[in-house]
This record gives C-alpha cells, structure tokens and sequence, in this order.
C-alpha cells in the first residue's frame, strides 16, 4: 500500500505575492460565498419562506434540505475525477451554472415534488462549489501554502452566511421569494463566470505531474478501497465526521436553546459572535497552519469545542453563554480546513483530491442527522442537556481518535 507515502516533488515559489496561485484563492473565496451563502445557509431561508408561502409542514421542506445533503455527498466523492478528466475551469464553470439553475428552481416550486427536484440539481450545483472542490483545486496550485491557501479561500464560506443570507433576505422583502433566487442566480453568473474565465487557466506544471501521473498513479477505486483499510484515514475521516456530526446539530439548534436562556436578541448576538470568531480564528491559523502537528491541533480544536459546550449547559450568566459561543466558534473554521491539510501530509500526493472527496462526502452523510437526532433526543428527554453532552462525548471521543496514527503515517513536524 502506497497510500502513505509521501513522496517528495518539484515545488515554485508560492510565497510570491505575484504567484498566480494567489489569484485561484480569490477565485475560490468568492465561489464559497455563493456556495455556502445559496446551498448551506440558504437552506434556512428557503425552509421558513416555503413553509410562509405554500403552508407546508415543516418536517416535509426539512427532509427535502437532508435529501440535498445526501445526494451532495453521493456527487461530491466524485468531484476529483471531475476535475482530472475535465479541468479545474469547467468543472468550476458547471458548478457556477448548475448552482444558479437550482436556485432559480426553487423559487419556482409549487409542489412537493418539485421541492426534491430542485434539491437534486442543487446537489450538483454544492458538490461544484463547496469543500470538494475547492480544497481540489487549491492543491493544484499549492503545495506548502496549502493550508493557507484553504483557509483563505473558505473564509468565503463565513462570509456567505455573514452578507449572503441578509441580502436574500433583504432581497426577498423586495422582489418576492421567486423574484430574489433569480436576481441571486443572475448575480451569481455575472460575478463568477468572467473571474473564473479571466483567473483560471492551467494548473503550474509541478502541481499538475503529481495531480496526473497515468504511468504509476492508482485508480480512484483503489484508492478507495485502500482507505478503508488503513487506520490513518479511518481515524481522521471518522473523527471529523463525529465532530461535524455534533457542530452542525448544535449550530441549528443553538438560537432555539439560548432564546429560552438569554433572550433572541442576546441569542442572536452570540451566533453572530460565534460566526465572526469562526472567521478570526481560521485566518490566525492561515499564518501557522502549515507548520504545526495538525492531528494535535485537531485534537485541541475538538477538546475547545467539548468545553464550550459544558460551559452552555452549565451556565446561565448571559456573559459566559456569549463567551461560550466564541469559544466554540473560533475552531469551526478549521474543523474543515484541517482534514485536506492532513490528508496531504500524511498521504501519498498522487491521492490527495480522491482522499479529501472522500472525507467531504463522509461528513456531509454524517452531519446531515445531526441537527435531527439532536432534535430527537431534545423532544425524548424535555431539554437540550443530554443531546448536548452528548455532542461533548463525541467531541472527547474524536479527540481521542485523532491522534491514532496509521503505521506508516509521517512524523509531523
């Protein structure tokens, strides 16, 4: 098994502020904006509008957003094959299309089936321009800036959830529900498609002998198989999904929780707070990311995590809930940059865009039950306290699990 063997290869200099690779950074910051702003977070406004508009139950929109994240994940295991076989700039460019076509559809929903078929097409349109694909096309062009690179670049997905969802909001209140997908989709097109026809061309050529080496490079579906087999993927790939699987069900459900406690104009300020933090602490990384034990700080990430949440369950003082929620806040980021950055520094290079599909789509299968077990669990026992420390057992677990190295796994400087 070649899985872990990392070898050497001719590197440029990515340090360069005229590097091109810099350029695909922006590229891909503003793709993640639209991405997570209309196919993550969007989903909350798309959720509460069709339930306003055409009386739904809410349970019925709810499992048309978990049908997206399924198909997604089935789609997204595929995106590095994509990018081989047919470009980073087209498969960017089908993302861009696909993404504004579906929510184009949305608006235009009237029955139920029709809410699953544009759910559908915005799978494709997510698995175009979200983690896999970004993360993809970034280790294109960087090899030792990676980790920065990523954490750049998806600093457009906290932004996407900062500006995009009160814009569509806004934008909603002024044209109507269908009116504002098109005058998103519409921005969409015009903003990234020129950026992605003017910035991305051709990989560097070091970057792209290791990305296609037909003579000696094993199939997607060895590499696969080979994952499964080795503790070095199993326990990242499983840690991160434990993690996700506890942060994306505590996130939906954390305004619902802090309005009973503090308040929801306090409970809204510490989710801004949180999402803010998220951003700061993804950027103080960017700078040293590259350089540390990254399984460690995955490690000391998740531990954080399982404190804040202690402290929100705990505590009813309306400082230590903000305070909390900052805590938690600022790993969140990072708990989707540092899996490729691993992956990358632990794994074979020739494997590093069939790998890193693999774990996104693992994650996303995973965490897409989180916001409805803990949901479950809430209504089983009358509070959040015990779907809450059950967030803090698997966050400790994980923990645990990432620090499991596979037997060939390299050192970490």
């Amino acid at each position: 098994m070649q899985l872990l063997d990392s070898s050497s290869h001719t590197t440029i200099d990515e340090t360069s502020a005229r590097y091109d690779g810099w350029r695909i950074v922006l590229v891909c910051f503003l793709l993640a904006t639209f991405g997570w702003g209309l196919g993550f977070y969007g989903q909350s406004v798309y959720v509460a509008e069709l339930h306003r508009l055409r009386n739904w139950p809410a349970s019925l929109i709810s499992s048309g957003t978990t049908f997206f994240y399924l198909s997604g994940a089935l789609l997204v295991v595929f995106v590095s094959e994509a990018i081989r076989g047919f470009g980073p700039r087209n498969c960017l460019l089908a993302g861009v299309f696909t993404m504004a076509g579906a929510a184009v559809l949305i608006g235009q929903v009237t029955e139920p089936w029709q809410l699953y078929a544009a759910n559908a097409v915005l799978a494709f349109g997510w698995a175009g321009t979200s983690l896999g694909i970004i993360t993809n096309t970034l280790g294109l062009w960087f090899d030792k800036k990676r980790g920065m690179a990523i954490s750049l670049a998806l600093n457009g997905a906290s932004f996407g959830g900062i500006a995009g969802v009160p814009l569509l909001v806004a934008a909603i209140g002024h044209f109507g529900f269908p009116g504002a997908m098109i005058a998103a989709a519409v921005a969409m097109v015009v903003v990234m498609v020129p950026v992605i026809l003017i910035f991305v061309g051709r990989p560097p050529i070091s970057a792209s002998a290791v990305a296609a080496m037909p003579a000696d490079a094993p199939s997607a579906t060895r590499i696969r198989t080979q994952a499964f087999r080795d503790i070095g993927f199993l326990s990242v790939s499983i840690a991160f999904a434990l993690v996700l699987f506890a942060q994306v069900g505590f996130i939906v459900h954390l305004i619902t929780f802090l309005d009973s406690v503090i308040g929801r104009e306090r409970a809204a300020l510490a989710v801004a707070l949180m999402t803010a933090m998220a951003v700061v602490g993804r950027v103080l990384f960017s700078f040293v990311i590259d350089r540390l034990n990254q399984r460690l700080a995955s490690a000391i990430s998740f531990v954080s995590q399982a404190v804040a949440l202690a402290v929100i369950i705990n505590w009813h003082n309306d400082v230590a809930l903000i305070a909390a929620c900052a805590l938690f806040g600022f790993s969140v980021g990072n708990l989707i940059t540092l899996p490729a950055l691993i992956v990358q520094r632990e794994f074979d290079p020739r494997s590093f865009g069939v790998l890193i599909s693999l774990i996104t789509a693992i994650n996303q299968v995973t965490y897409a039950f989180g916001p409805g077990v803990i949901g479950l669990l809430r209504d089983a026992s009358g509070s959040y306290a015990l779907p809450f420390y059950g967030c803090i057992g698997l966050e400790l677990v994980a923990a645990v699990l990432i620090m499991v190295r596979g037997r060939h796994a390299k050192t970490s400087s």
